[in-house]
């Protein structure tokens, strides 16, 4: 049914899971599999509390040292687990635009992604891109919560 598989992550600990379920996915229906995650650019002001108390080379060179962390933990599991994958990092100040650029630019037929299930003021002030992604994107998408 799906041939190529988009896994987004925050590297949360709910995104990791999300992204073993995706690669289970994956397995079971003999797709391929390309991870993403989408990193802020650095900002003065930010929600992001790495990215207020560090400089902007201390920022980025913070998250190179993350996209690698999760490069090497995802390319494991998807070798154990003997699913095809190619892991994928940009900077952008909009998520959920990235997310639904490369599924289109890969040929993605589906979007796996974690969701926080923030509520209230927390998702009013944070935001949700999962509900992002579901409300723009023309690809199916499976959230994990």
């Amino acid at each position: 049914m799906f041939k190529h598989i988009l896994i987004a992550t925050d590297a949360s600990n709910l995104s990791r899971l999300a992204i073993e379920r995706g690669l289970d996915l994956a397995k079971a229906m003999d797709a391929r599999v390309t991870v993403l995650h989408v990193q802020i650019p650095f900002h003065v002001f930010a929600a992001d509390i790495a990215a207020v108390i560090d400089t902007r080379p201390e920022y980025e060179r913070h998250a190179k040292a993350k996209a690698k962390d999760i490069a090497g933990a995802v390319e494991t599991v998807a070798a154990k687990k003997g699913v095809n994958c190619a892991v994928t990092f940009v900077t952008a100040e909009h998520p959920h635009e990235e997310i639904i650029g490369t599924a289109a630019k890969q040929g993605c037929d589906l979007i796996v992604m974690a969701s926080h299930g923030r509520k209230g003021v927390k998702g009013l002030l944070l935001g949700s891109e999962t509900q992002k992604v579901l409300t723009h994107s023309s690809v199916p998408v499976l959230v994990y919560r």
